[in-house]
Order: C-alpha cells, then sequence, then structure tokens
C-alpha cells in the first residue's frame, strides 16, 4: 500500500503484480533474494525492496510538485524517518498478537500500541503545524508510514475489543486517520478493516 499512495503522489502509472498467498514467484525471489517478501518496486529492471525505503527512492527519482519527504529541511526529514522506523519497530509485532496469530500478552500490546499512538499524537502535532497532515498541506512520508498501518489498527480493535485509535486519547490522530483515508491517494488501496477481520478469522 505505501508504494502504490507513493507513486499515486507522484503520479506515476505502473503494474500491480499480485503474490498468491503461501506461495513466493520466482520473479518475488529472484528480486529480493535477501527477505523474499513484498513489496518490492522493479523500475527500469532494477529491484528496489522494503517500503520505506521504496517510498524513499519513488520520493528521489520523481520529483515534486508532490515532495514526500521534506525537502527543503533535513532536520525535519530526519524526524520523519525516526518516526516512520518507530512505527514499523513498534506496530506490526503488536498487532499480531492482538489478531492471534502469535502468542503475546495482548493486554500488554494493547496497551504499548496506546502509549505509541500517544507519542505519534504529539508528533502530528509537531509535524503537521497546525496543517491536515504530517507532511503539512500535502499527505508526506510519515503519513503514508502509519496510514498503512489504519486498516490493521481498526481490524484488530474489532477483533481483540479494544480501542487504539479513539477521538478522546488521540483527537487529532483521530481526525487525521479519516482524511488520510478518504484521500484520493489512499481511498482505492486501503484495505478493508471488515475483510482484514474475515481474513483473520480464516486464517486463525
Amino acid at each position: 500500500m505505501r508504494v502504490m499512495v507513493a507513486l499515486r503522489l507522484k503520479g506515476v502509472e505502473y503494474e500491480l503484480v499480485q503474490e498468491t498467498m503461501g506461495k513466493k514467484s520466482e520473479l518475488l525471489l529472484a528480486s529480493n533474494p535477501v527477505h523474499k517478501k513484498i513489496p518490492v518496486l522493479l523500475h527500469r529492471g532494477r529491484p528496489i525492496s522494503e517500503s520505506l525505503i521504496i517510498v524513499q527512492y519513488v520520493d528521489e527519482v520523481w520529483p515534486p510538485p508532490a515532495s514526500i519527504l521534506p525537502s527543503d529541511d533535513p532536520y525535519a526529514a530526519a524526524i520523519h524517518r525516526f518516526w516512520g522506523q518507530y512505527i514499523d519497530d513498534m506496530f506490526p509485532p503488536r498487532i499480531r498478537i492482538l489478531r492471534g496469530t502469535v502468542p503475546g500478552d495482548k493486554n500488554k500490546a494493547s496497551d504499548e500500541m496506546t502509549t505509541a499512538l500517544l507519542y505519534l499524537e504529539e508528533a502530528f502535532v509537531e509535524c503537521s503545524k497546525g496543517k491536515q497532515y504530517f507532511g503539512g498541506d500535502s499527505i508526506g512520508y510519515l503519513d503514508i508510514a502509519l496510514g498503512s498501518h489504519l486498516g490493521w489498527i481498526k481490524a484488530v480493535e474489532r477483533i481483540a475489543g479494544v480501542e487504539l485509535l479513539g477521538g478522546a486519547k488521540v483527537p487529532n490522530l483521530a481526525a487525521w486517520a479519516d482524511r488520510f483515508c478518504a484521500h484520493p491517494a489512499v481511498v482505492d488501496v486501503m484495505p478493508d478493516a471488515d475483510v482484514l477481520v474475515e481474513f483473520t478469522a480464516k486464517h486463525a
């Protein structure tokens, strides 16, 4: 999803090649022999892997008007990268616990995700400077990094019976999430929470 949003923001046409769950195609294995996982961007016959690395590549290869990372402020760009890494370290393992796909303390996972979202609420206020997105007037790197988890955050709220992105706890993030999901570059590629809940039930 991250890569598709980045390409859409840049107005770049692309071909989406789907992988079959439980199988790894020869193209995937040849393109990402180290991690053997998606996503992989093939550009001019050369593969780039890892979603946030691909987003940065897209930002550098295809120029403005849409700039994903702050282009005129190295410090701001570093802060966005810091929070992007924090998101990827924090959310996926705890989402898997709340889904029930790996063992773990669900109460602890929920509490840790709540704490992370409180930190990100503060980061939103700092990075957005009163505007609609982490990136300011338009979707940026940190919007993509966190926004890609929104489908699963909403799904595990239902699966585990917890509230993570409630307006009372993180009002700025809750409002941001609605704007992000409705953005033209996002709305068609955002996973539906109901579908993710059903997927989890089938593969429990």
